[in-house]
């Protein structure tokens, strides 16, 4: 069991602690109030929008009373945390930037969130982050610039990897070229089995970039093997030689054409004038 020679100012922060907490809950209080009656809103259903932006806030009370709430500015003010969203299922614009937020948990509880701007803030668990948005899927608009997490190498394409519902990412738009990119980089057995389709080929799924190259065995002709009716197992000096005896035994293609020059008239046939030549055909033989 651990002793602490000084009880008193622990207790001491401890209460300090606790009183800063009700303080910043009751500014919060105080500010949805205020906002409540600036809109005129005498019940709770009625509530679409709040405005809590730059009120200096560290915290804010649970809004789960407002089910209809759609947009929820809180920009510019000093929230670490997000835990006050758990039950307001139908809002769309979530305005979070300018805080010093450094975990996002409970975001997962907004299914309907179409807008999210988190930029300006300290975000470092790109892996945490992206885990609790990935069941956002009307998210289309993300802003994440200004945070630690974006010193991430492949920051962008990793947010596009995992979140494939985002249209504007960091007010840029997210392009075909980079969700190929993305691909090619984060999913190497999908980008194998497109780039094989693209080329009309088939390839095998189970293929692994990192695995070392497999090259297909060569396959043999058996001794006795015969060319259609022929079967023949002369063994040459001269590659050329059996190259070309190859050659000479494929399959013979005709083309036949007529000289029509050669070909009487109809009044020469009909005159029969002695000496006519008959008419000449051409043929070209090839192998």
């Amino acid at each position: 069991m651990s002793w602490d020679p000084n009880p008193v100012p622990r207790a001491l922060r401890c209460w300090s602690l606790r009183r800063a907490s009700e303080t910043a809950l009751q500014s919060s209080r105080r500010a949805v109030e205020d906002q409540l009656k600036i809109r005129g809103h005498k019940r709770d259903a009625d509530v679409f929008e709040l405005f809590l932006s730059k009120k200096e806030l560290t915290e804010v009370i649970d809004l789960s009373r407002f089910k209809k709430l759609k947009y929820l500015w809180l920009h510019h003010n000093k929230l670490h945390g997000i835990t006050f969203l758990t039950r307001n299922y139908c809002l769309t614009e979530l305005y979070l930037n300018n805080n010093a937020i450094f975990e996002i948990e409970g975001l997962h509880y907004l299914p309907s969130l179409n807008i999210l701007l988190l930029h300006h803030n300290e975000l470092t668990n790109i892996d945490a982050t992206v885990k609790e948005l990935q069941g956002m899927l009307n998210l289309k608009i993300l802003s994440l610039y200004q945070n630690p997490l974006c010193q991430y190498n492949l920051y962008r394409l990793y947010i596009i990897y995992h979140l494939p519902g985002v249209e504007l990412l960091d007010r840029n738009q997210v392009t075909e070229k980079e969700r190929r990119s993305m691909i090619t980089i984060f999913n190497h057995k999908k980008a194998h089995i497109v780039q094989s389709i693209a080329f009309r080929g088939k390839v095998d799924a189970s293929w692994d970039p990192k695995s070392p190259f497999k090259q297909k065995p060569v396959q043999r002709v058996p001794s006795d093997f015969g060319f259609a009716s022929n079967v023949d197992k002369t063994v040459f000096d001269d590659p050329e030689d059996a190259v070309f005896v190859r050659s000479m035994k494929r399959s013979v293609m005709t083309l036949t054409s007529m000289n029509w020059n050669t070909v009487p008239t109809r009044e020469e046939r009909y005159l029969e004038e002695e000496g006519t030549e008959p008419a000449q055909m051409l043929t070209v033989t090839l192998r």
